[in-house]
């Protein structure tokens, strides 16, 4: 569940250093000959994932079979997230699961991954938390406010900033390490910090009458999550690689449904480790989004709500932050196509 793992800063490193309720959905079914040459003798589609809600959502279609099912043989690799932009960008991985701007850092450094669909923005889970007295991003004026540079979380605040016309300067950025930010917190110095869940709720146990005074929740679709696929394998697999987003949707609508949702969220939460009823809360702050929505976000926009406005506003973001000097080709990295051919 850790955005410790979603790490910009890192990704660059590693980059450069490599160069609604219908659970009926239909997913295709291959025939015999299809699913025998899939299952038996095809190299498997390799797809790595990690330790986000919107990426353990893959497990139930895992569990449940579904992408045999569907003809499809594909292996689900767990790792560490920056480990696993680093397979990638080792080609090691057919595609990734990724945010938006990591996905952008590693087409900085070469690794060009093209976007063909997109898991769930964030909705909650990513927050900004201030000590008691604080109760808007404008009380922020001349306070210092801890975050790590370059992460998502940097990104939220930067852009809570921005929309109360507060100037960056107007407030001392510490840089510090997310996993110690609860500590952090506790010094009478730091107002305020940018974190993720689940480091949010140990700091809000640090200091006694803190609180949340803005999340991602108020900014839907400033951060994406994302199945990047590599160039070449995406070429010479589309119909595979449409399979899969029909799984997927499957997959949401499943965790969506009432009388299925408990049964997914047991699912995800112990392939983490995590107790399903705790679990429900990061649930909660991950929107996933159906083959029905990422068909709306896919439609090119400047605004939050198209995967394209996202993304301009955070490759913009990373060149201000010095995480890459020019801008990246945002367009070239965002594949409608197999989206928009399904009905």
């Amino acid at each position: 569940m850790k955005r410790a793992i979603s790490s910009l800063s890192v990704s660059i490193l590693l980059a450069m250093s490599m160069a609604g309720c219908d659970n009926s959905a239909k997913v295709p079914t291959a025939d015999k000959a299809t699913e025998t040459k899939s299952s038996n003798t095809a190299i498997p589609i390799t797809i790595g994932y990690s330790d986000w809600p919107g990426f353990v959502a893959w497990q139930v279609a895992i569990e449940k079979g579904w992408l045999k099912e569907a003809g499809l043989n594909v292996e689900f690799k767990w790792f560490d997230y920056s480990a696993s932009l680093s397979a990638f960008a080792a080609n090691q991985l057919d595609a990734v699961l990724v945010t938006n701007g990591d996905n952008l850092v590693n087409a900085s450094g070469g690794t060009k991954g093209m976007i063909i669909m997109v898991t769930d923005y964030s909705a909650g889970n990513d927050v900004i938390i201030a000590k008691e007295g604080i109760h808007n991003i404008n009380d922020l004026k001349g306070k210092s406010v801890a975050t790590e540079k370059g992460l998502v979380d940097h990104l939220l605040l930067a852009t809570a900033l921005n929309d109360a016309k507060i100037p960056s300067t107007d407030v001392k950025l510490v840089n510090s390490v997310t996993n110690e930010l609860p500590q952090v917190f506790a010094s009478k110095d730091i107002a305020a910090i940018a974190v993720w869940q689940p480091v949010a709720n140990q700091a809000l146990k640090a200091a006694a009458g803190s609180k949340i005074i803005y999340t991602s929740k108020d900014k839907p679709g400033l951060i994406y999550d994302t199945l990047a696929v590599n160039t070449s394998h995406l070429s010479m697999h589309k119909d595979e690689w449409t399979k899969l987003i029909q799984v997927w949707d499957k997959t949401v609508k499943y965790i969506q449904d009432p009388a299925t949702h408990d049964d997914a969220v047991k699912i995800i939460a112990n392939r983490v480790g995590v107790d399903p009823k705790q679990y429900e809360q990061f649930i909660d702050g991950t929107h996933l989004l159906d083959v029905a929505a990422n068909k709306k976000v896919f439609v090119k926009g400047d605004g939050f709500d198209s995967i394209y406005g996202s993304t301009y506003h955070v490759n913009k973001f990373n060149v201000s932050n010095g995480i890459y000097k020019s801008e990246v080709d945002v367009d070239g990295l965002i594949y409608p196509a197999l989206l928009n051919e399904l009905k």
